[in-house]
């Protein structure tokens, strides 16, 4: 195994596979390494469906060979940590690997620790997660019958910010084909103060939740999973506002601790689990402060290392953290590199944070957010030639986009090194 590489990729996910096969796109002679342990390969986007019972979970992955691209060495090992100042990255069994320029695609990590309870709940089956195990997710959903069916996400950054709403919206289209309706509460709780930042994108949400009958609760973060009462501990994280906490009947049957402690008890618990950058990559210099890899937010290029460059899920960008945002960010950073390498600075200052969340709201209905740094509404005009002419509304045309071309342009295309 060889020590130093022109340019060394850290990650075997979305990102690092896409950068280095669009760099051997612009010149097949460049000398790339990918470090991945991982022998798998998985498309997660289409857990969500996996949880619903709606794409088979085995279609959502491919081994880590089939993904690597042609002329790529991948040194099957785990980063440990970085050495920038000596253009370095430490490894777990082939000790230090050297550079000419460094991308940093680690992806995050699960930190399901940072709430109490939750690594509990989660072992012994009382918690799912399309984030661990999706087709758990489906058979809890199918052994649901009654009661409240709570579905929750952390305060930390997560990937793909729509995907615990979503898994709500299924499980109520299903318990209310199941005829479970009238004796189900569905309750989605969230840290944040809307359903959804673009305007356009919460309007229609906000239907959505009326037509199931949803019980929306913004503001609540979780912060203790009681495993043996099936109790969930809340944080309100906004005690200055106006709130009336508990419904009027109290259906869900909710308690009021003080000024900021809420009590959910639940039936039926689905949850994202904190998310964090690896500890690797959060203890290192490359990090800011909030522990994500410190970049500037439009051409993803250390903020003090000129040569490493970061994106994906990793990157510590105000944007969220989805496959959609690395498809932009990717060909900004091949570009940046392919400019450096030729002797001139990195000038493609592009990226305005796009990113997009296809956020499936029922059994063959879909909404297309797309939107960028400042949470603008930016639809891809390509759409049209879908016939789908607003994709803030939902569609069936969009879930067909989900559970077939997604998937299909994720494989085909943008596996293989095309700038899609």
């Amino acid at each position: 195994m060889k020590s130093h590489y022109q340019i060394v990729i850290i990650g075997g996910g979305t990102a690092g596979i896409m950068t280095a096969g669009q760099l051997l796109r612009r010149n097949k002679k460049l000398d790339i390494a990918i470090i991945e342990p991982s022998e798998t390969h998985y498309y997660q986007p289409a857990w969500t469906l996996v949880g619903a019972g709606a794409y088979d979970f085995n279609k959502t992955a491919k081994s880590m060979a089939n993904v690597m691209p042609k002329g790529v060495d991948w040194i099957k090992d785990r980063c440990t940590g970085f050495k920038p100042e000596k253009n370095a990255v430490s490894t777990e069994s082939n000790g230090d690997i050297t550079y000419d320029y460094l991308v940093v695609a680690t992806g995050l990590v699960m930190e399901p620790g940072m709430i109490k309870g939750l690594p509990e709940a989660l072992e012994k089956g009382v918690a799912c997660s399309n984030y661990i195990d999706p087709e758990y997710t489906w058979k809890t959903i199918r052994n649901f019958k009654k009661g409240n069916a709570l579905f929750t996400q952390p305060t930390t950054p997560i990937k793909c910010g729509g995907a615990p709403q979503k898994i709500a919206y299924l499980a109520a289209d299903y318990f209310g084909k199941q005829g479970l309706k009238d004796n189900t509460n569905v309750i989605f709780a969230t840290p944040g103060s809307v359903i959804f930042g673009v305007k356009e994108i919460r309007e229609t949400l906000n239907k959505v939740i009326d037509r199931y009958g949803i019980y929306f609760k913004p503001f609540y973060a979780p912060k203790e999973i009681d495993v043996v009462n099936r109790i969930v501990h809340f944080n309100h994280t906004a005690p200055e506002e106006n709130r009336c906490i508990i419904n009027e009947d109290n259906d869900l049957g909710e308690r009021m601790i003080g000024d900021i402690d809420i009590q959910v008890p639940f039936d039926m618990l689905h949850i994202a689990p904190p998310q964090a950058a690896p500890k690797f990559v959060r203890d290192s210099v490359l990090a800011n402060q909030s522990g994500w890899l410190d970049v500037n937010q439009n051409s993803m290029q250390h903020n003090t290392y000129s040569n490493v460059f970061g994106l994906g899920d990793v990157a510590g960008l105000p944007t969220a953290k989805t496959g959609a945002a690395v498809r932009k960010q990717v060909p900004i950073v091949v570009d940046n590199i392919v400019s450096l390498i030729a002797g001139n600075p990195a000038q493609n200052l592009s990226y305005n944070g796009y990113s997009s969340c296809p956020l499936v709201t029922g059994y063959g209905k879909m909404t297309l957010a797309e939107f960028d740094y400042n949470n603008n509404f930016i639809p891809d005009p390509k759409l049209k030639r879908m016939l789908v002419f607003n994709s803030a509304k939902e569609h069936w045309r969009l879930w067909m986009l989900k559970k077939y071309g997604l998937p299909y342009l994720y494989w085909n295309k943008m596996m293989k090194g095309e700038n899609v």
